[in-house]
């Protein structure tokens, strides 16, 4: 089973501290999954660690949270070479791919040297669903702010394009990146950008937004669009989720 059309949640949340462990699941991973359609059998999810140089520690967090969740999780690795034969294969056979946060500029320029750019697409219009936190939501739009260069934020503008707008994360904890958002935006740098809260994901069917839902009660989602030299920023209220049951 996997989703009726080609599905990403773009996230700034999914993870929380674990009752037994230093990392767990939280409801928007849990809502990825329910997107899915994944039911009957334990789901299968794929975690892509890229963006942080695939840690093993962190690896070894993502196993027991998936262990914990209830999950079939299997790591993808590109470093020091792919820890799985056929990846395509394997990224297909899945229910979600969850994707760490960390460098995105990084993760895009692994990821197209390994052609990974290529199976994300079509793992997602065969319906996997595409979902992940910080560089793990940028990746999936044309672009955003990042600190991939540096401390000072950069606007990036080379991702994936699977959808057709910006992306703001961390938005209402880092103090930067709601004006540099802006900026872009305003100059044209960036198309209308989609923005979220942490604890905040954003749910798309197709390129469509249609629906924003969280796990941090409070916390909003934003649109910000050009008009003629200036940003105008929406804010969406999110649907809640409920707290995952693991």
């Amino acid at each position: 089973m996997t989703a009726s059309e080609p599905t990403i949640l773009a996230t700034s949340g999914g993870h929380r501290p674990g009752g037994r462990t230093m990392v767990a699941f939280n409801s928007l991973v849990h809502h990825a999954v329910e997107l899915s359609g994944a039911h009957g059998r334990r789901p299968r999810v794929m975690y892509i660690g890229t963006a942080i140089g695939d840690a093993e520690y962190f690896t070894l967090r993502m196993l027991e949270a998936g262990r914990i969740a209830g999950f079939d999780l299997t790591p993808l690795h590109l470093f020091p070479m792919p820890n799985i034969e056929d990846v395509e294969s394997a990224v297909l056979a899945q229910d979600v791919v969850w994707v760490m946060g960390g460098s995105v500029a990084n993760l895009l320029a692994v990821w197209r040297v390994h052609g990974l750019d290529t199976i994300l697409r079509r793992a997602w219009e065969a319906g996997v669903v595409l979902s992940g936190v910080s560089a793990g939501s940028i990746c999936w739009f044309r672009g955003g702010a990042t600190d991939s260069f540096g401390p000072e934020l950069r606007p990036l503008t080379n991702a994936l394009g699977f959808l057709p707008y910006g992306n703001g994360v961390h938005y209402d904890v880092d103090p930067g990146r709601r004006p540099l958002i802006h900026r872009l935006v305003a100059d044209g740098t960036l198309p209308e950008a989609h923005c979220t809260d942490d604890g905040v994901g954003l749910v798309y069917r197709g390129t469509k937004l249609v629906e924003a839902v969280t796990e941090t009660p409070g916390k909003g989602a934003y649109l910000v669009t050009r008009d003629g030299t200036a940003a105008i920023e929406e804010r969406l209220e999110p649907r809640p989720l409920p707290a995952p049951r693991h």
